[in-house]
């Protein structure tokens, strides 16, 4: 069967010059030469630009004209345009399984640059090989799964709750997950913005209640993803919905409960720098507006006593029976808007933060400075609530150093457990100087006299009105030294040593400051590793979510059907998050508008009579694709062709060979790796 397919091969190889990307280092000519003595070729072009409309009408003209029936592309990776080529195959009448590409981009111009001879008698072996294994390519059909025309979007930070809000106004059922008691995310700790300088608040607010009164949007607080199973179009989706001890109907967020509730603890919305009661509402705008219990701090719960909230909440809302419970809900497309979490600056002990009180980061700057924060608006040094006369604001804590690691953390025991992201990272977190720029511009608008110095590598204010902010903030006196201390001392009434250097002038910098904020980077969020491995979503070298692509899938991922908004790619300022949420809303509105949906055959065949029903298959599978099955003849594997996504761990992994890959088989890569080990 294998030497007919191979023997009445059509082939047509087309070699792309990609501009000057491959053949300013390939010698295109010379490898499109090689492939014309091969095998089964009968007509091998060059073309400027491939994918181009020519270069298309022309592999289109040959597949009718000289009656191909197979095409082999020499161009950038598969990644990029292997979509495109098949669809111009399925166009022109030939199944779109009979493509195969060789990448001679990545794989030989872009790598070898500096050698033109090797990279090209490397693309002339991977040609070579892309030929060989055409030659025993098989037609495929596409299955087709169900749609569910619903949408779950997991986290409620801005570019949830815009998301949310996108699909829940084109009339699509969604459902926005949100692990804390509220949604709003860190957008809602936040004073102001820039470089408008607008109330936070004011701008999230109005959505956070649009989102609760839409017919469409279902919001599931205190929530999180167990279990992903499905795929595109047929999601199945394990949610852990966690007790409030409060009935959101009920309750009317009259606050009677908290005024009397004894307990006080910290308060992590304030940044541990207030305190709440052990039943609170977590912010004044917070949506869902109903209170919660804080178990792991309650009487009843800890003592088995109390119970005031329950006598004074005269409408009955207080409902300590509730538990813990597993919700499936069905989607045909997710979006993970995640976010983020501030670096824990506890990470770089030489700035003392967790040890001095006077040293805070730009979030605790954030709460301190905002009208309904610990200190009501008014800035007062943590340590002993006197007004900064003189404050310094460091940038890249956490970003841009990632060879300083756990240096002298080992020496600073009293700082407690060794935080997850404590160790820095090599990227930048994009808004921190705006950041920095807008809380430095905030502390001379309410103290005129005040000293503020910013201590920089780079001010990176590139965006719609930030270099303009920045150039203001220093017209306005703020004092932008390029240098970074080293270390921060504190003296013995609470002030802050730091010594740096000018980079400019080259003189050292010997300054005290009442206060030092530190604009700690933004890194992935807790659990999200657990996320992406429940997803079987891939993430980059930062350790965010990998995107599809780059430039052309931004908002997707690599798994059809799921999508990215906001910070959970990598570090976004408020409008790149929104803008974000919109391209993956409208990804999602695409995917649950279809009746049916296509599902690429790369599945396994499973030979029954080899199979002996061990399971092996069935663990491995990441997608849940495969179930071992009792027949009469009994315990065998059975393949679910929409949910497998042919990433071949069964057939690798199966003892009995019972197992085969469509479009992987092992003919192909046989003759694909002797083809490429051949020496000619």
């Amino acid at each position: 069967m294998q030497q007919g397919i191979e023997s009445s091969a059509r082939i047509g190889v087309y070699v792309c010059h990609c501009g000057l990307n491959i053949a300013g280092v390939v010698d295109v000519e010379a490898v499109r030469e090689s492939a014309r003595s091969l095998e089964g070729v009968v007509v091998v072009r060059d073309n400027r630009y491939t994918c181009s409309e020519v270069g298309q009408k022309s592999i289109a003209d040959d597949i009718r004209e000289l009656m191909l029936n197979r095409v082999v592309i020499a161009s950038c990776s598969p990644r990029l345009h292997e979509k495109t080529f098949r669809t111009l195959l399925e166009k022109s009448g030939l199944n779109p399984h009979l493509l195969e590409m060789a990448n001679i981009r990545e794989h030989c111009s872009w790598v070898h640059y500096d050698d033109p001879e090797a990279a090209t008698e490397k693309a002339k072996h991977l040609v070579r090989s892309a030929v060989a294994r055409a030659r025993l390519l098989q037609p495929l059909s596409r299955a087709k799964g169900r749609v569910i025309p619903k949408v779950m979007v997991v986290g409620g930070g801005v570019a949830g709750i815009s998301a949310a809000l996108y699909l829940g106004g084109m009339g699509i059922k969604t459902y926005l997950v949100e692990r804390e008691p509220s949604i709003g995310g860190h957008m809602a700790m936040l004073d102001k913005t820039f470089p408008t300088l607008d109330c936070s608040l004011c701008i999230l607010s109005p959505k956070m209640v649009e989102v609760a009164e839409c017919e469409n949007i279902e919001i599931l607080s205190l929530s999180e993803i167990e279990k992903v199973e499905g795929q595109v179009g047929d999601f199945r989706i394990q949610v852990r919905r966690k007790p409030r001890y409060v009935n959101e109907e009920k309750c009317v967020g009259c606050g009677d409960c908290a005024a009397k509730c004894p307990v006080k603890v910290e308060d992590e919305f304030n940044r541990n720098m207030g305190t709440r009661k052990a039943i609170y509402i977590p912010f004044p705008q917070a949506i869902p507006p109903a209170y919660v219990i804080d178990e792991k701090n309650c009487r009843y719960f800890t003592q088995g006593k109390c119970k005031v909230c329950e006598k004074v909440c005269e409408r009955g809302a207080i409902e300590y029976d509730q538990t813990s419970y597993t919700e499936t809900i069905e989607v045909g497309a997710i979006i993970v808007a995640t976010g983020f979490q501030p670096y824990d600056a506890r990470g770089l002990p030489q700035y003392g933060y967790g040890r001095f009180a006077n040293v805070i980061t730009s979030l605790d700057f954030e709460r301190l400075i905002c009208a309904d924060g610990p200190t009501y608006g008014k800035l007062k040094r943590p340590g002993d609530g006197k007004v900064p006369k003189r404050v310094a604001f460091i940038q890249c804590v956490g970003s841009r150093n990632a060879s300083s690691g756990d240096r002298g953390y080992e020496s600073c025991p009293e700082m407690g457990p060794r935080a997850e992201a404590a160790e820095p990272k090599a990227y930048c977190s994009r808004v921190c100087c705006m950041i920095t720029a807008k809380q430095a511009f905030m502390v001379l608008e309410k103290y005129p006299d005040a000293e503020v110095y910013v201590y920089y590598i780079d001010m990176r204010t590139a965006g719609k009105g930030f270099e303009e902010f920045y150039r203001r903030g220093r017209s306005e006196g703020i004092v932008f030294l390029r240098g970074k201390p080293g270390e921060i001392e504190e003296t013995d009434d609470g002030c802050l040593r730091v010594v740096s250097e000018d980079m400019d002038s080259g003189c050292i910098l010997d300054l005290t400051f009442d206060m030092v904020v530190l604009a700690q980077g933004l890194v992935p969020p807790h659990g999200l590793v657990e996320l992406a491995q429940k997803m079987n979503l891939s993430r980059s070298e930062d350790g965010f979510l990998m995107e599809g692509h780059p430039k052309l899938r931004p908002a997707e991922t690599g798994i059809d059907g799921i999508y990215l908004a906001g910070c959970v790619q990598f570090p976004k300022d408020i409008p790149d998050s929104v803008a974000q949420a919109g391209a993956a809303a409208a990804a999602a509105a695409v995917t649950c508008s279809k009746d049916t949906i296509e599902i690429d055959p790369l599945g396994p065949v499973i030979d029954a009579e080899l199979c002996i029903g061990c399971k092996l298959c069935e663990m491995l599978c990441p997608y849940g694709a495969i179930r071992v099955e009792l027949t009469d003849k009994g315990p065998k594997a059975k393949s679910i062709e929409v949910a497998c996504k042919g990433c071949g761990v069964c057939g690798a992994s199966c003892s009995t060979k019972a197992i085969t890959m469509k479009h992987y088989t092992d003919s192909q890569l046989t003759a694909q790796a002797k083809a490429i080990l051949e020496v000619v």
